[in-house]
């Protein structure tokens, strides 16, 4: 494909760089495997909301949901319903590794293809499922595509966006997660008048993203960065060239090639990692996605038409108004998008997380007040937590959602890349796991009490965001270490004494010095 331009700086003058619908399709393409994983998220709390599914797979939640006096916190609080749900992130926890190491070995862009294959399989055994263990199969291989396409999306996207268009490149992988959760809500809003297999179609759904990713993948390029690493210099410098739109790359390719260097010396990127030099960025790295998780977010994506029922909305009005968050949460993606690599990551999650914590503080008192165990909120009451919901949603999608998938993957080092994303891929896998398979119990023991948990964590993650976290808008991804971490007043003390604890069986990395 030639590289039409699209606009004419790329940010870094030293790397110049046009963006090119080589780089916009690829972008484009790749991020579709986000929608996968949205659409997922999207189709479970939907489908674990119809009463055709609940009878067929889970007949105990069918009787306790349509007892007049079940409590309204407990009616869906079953572990195997749970598991459903959390199963596909568990398997994404093991398949993250295997895609991280697939990644180095073979590329970004056929560990890309094996997560649609896997995502294909996961979509079909769900869809002709007929018990428990072929749908909890099905979950797990949705699960490997998960960990697969989480690991090397947001890899690939970064490595192929010039400096300036990064942030918001990258975010179209987490805009696509919102439009699979939009897509999926509006899907099992329509299904459930299909009665009895209307989940069928709802599950099945996933094969859709998964095939247009399979066939799209064929003509995506590898990343300049994977090809030179693998030895392929030749090819490497002629797709930089490619995605750049321009042929002085010279400078830029200087810096891929001593980066491949320095990660060859590092033969033990695991090791690697856990020296003192690489401390800011796993920590950074990986408290983010506790952080992303533990804001609650999933708690309304998963289980957005199961919250709206136990706060007394019907079936049909609680499929809606999950749709209306999911509409929510696309549209405040796109103003991530459009803002980020203007206003910042810093100032965008410190404003969303006082946007948010404003929001989850109002529904927990309004829940305490007035939704008692066996009683239906009051209308005007309920539709207010619509309301504060969406404002909560719109928060986290500008933010805490896509800054989440962003920020791990421009931060790390070549030598630690592969290897620290694999980190954060998973710690947000484990995270997820944790708040899919606990949530429903969590609500029925602790009621409106687990707003109040979630705004503990978001008071947390702010105070983090404002003290410890570096800005990383419109620097080069190989040169974070010099111009990011080495100049931050509490992380560049670990880089002091040359950045190794002991310096035994590692190589001494350091960091090209930055040419003035």
């Amino acid at each position: 494909m030639a590289p039409i331009v699209i606009a004419k700086s790329g940010g870094d003058p030293d790397f110049p760089a046009k963006l090119t619908t080589q780089v916009i399709v690829c972008t484009v393409i790749a991020a579709f495997g986000g929608l996968m994983f949205g659409y997922d998220i999207g189709i479970s709390g939907g489908v674990t909301s119809m009463d055709d599914f609940l009878i067929k797979f889970f007949p105990t939640v069918y009787v306790k949901k349509h007892q007049v006096k079940e409590n309204n916190y407990c009616k869906y609080n079953n572990q195997y319903l749970q598991l459903f749900t959390s199963s596909l992130y568990l398997a994404a926890i093991v398949a993250s590794f295997f895609a991280s190491m697939a990644c180095k070995k073979f590329g970004r862009k056929p560990t890309i293809q094996a997560a649609s294959i896997f995502f294909v399989a996961g979509a079909i055994l769900n869809t002709i499922a007929k018990d428990l263990g072929m749908l909890i199969a099905g979950r797990l291989c949705l699960g490997a595509g998960v960990g697969f396409g989480n690991q090397a999306v947001p890899l690939f996207i970064s490595e192929i966006a010039p400096a300036k268009y990064r942030g918001g490149l990258n975010i179209c992988f987490q805009f696509l997660i919102t439009v699979g959760i939009l897509c999926a809500n509006l899907i099992n809003y329509g299904t459930s008048r299909l009665h009895p297999n209307g989940w069928r179609v709802s599950l099945g759904g996933a094969a859709v993203p998964a095939l247009f990713l399979l066939i799209g993948s064929i003509i995506i390029v590898e990343t300049p960065t994977s090809l030179i690493e693998r030895g392929k210099k030749d090819k490497g410098l002629e797709t930089l060239k490619k995605i750049r739109g321009v042929d002085n790359v010279d400078k830029e390719f200087e810096e891929l090639l001593h980066a491949t260097e320095l990660a060859k010396q590092a033969k033990h990127s695991y090791r690697n990692l856990m020296k003192r030099s690489s401390r800011p960025q796993l920590i950074c790295g990986t408290i983010l996605q506790v952080f992303q998780q533990f804001t609650g977010i999933n708690v309304i994506m998963f289980y957005a038409p199961v919250l709206f029922q136990t706060m007394g909305f019907g079936g049909d009005a609680s499929l809606l108004s999950a749709v209306v968050t999911g509409l929510v949460n696309v549209l405040s993606t796109l103003v991530a998008i459009f803002t980020v690599d203007k206003i910042g990551r810093k100032k965008l999650l410190v404003e969303a997380a006082i946007q948010m914590l404003i929001a989850q503080t109002i529904v927990g008192a309004i829940l305490a007040v007035h939704l008692k165990s066996t009683n239906a909120m009051p209308s005007n009451y309920a539709i207010f937590v619509v309301i504060l919901i969406c404002l909560f949603v719109s928060g986290f999608a500008w933010s805490w959602g896509p800054l989440g998938w962003l920020i791990p993957s421009e931060i790390f080092p070549l030598e630690t890349r592969n290897a620290g994303f694999f980190f954060a891929v998973s710690m947000n896998m484990v995270c997820t796991f944790l708040v899919a398979q606990a949530f429903l119990s969590m609500l029925c023991s602790m009621r409106s009490g687990i707003f109040f948990f979630f705004v503990v964590w978001i008071i947390i993650m702010g105070t983090f965001a404002i003290f410890l976290l570096p800005e990383t808008k419109g620097i080069p991804i190989d040169e974070m270490n010099e111009r990011v971490w080495k100049k931050h007043w509490f992380w560049k003390r670990y880089f002091d004494d040359g950045g190794d604890d002991d310096g035994k069986g590692d190589v001494e990395i350091q960091a090209k010095p930055e040419e003035n």
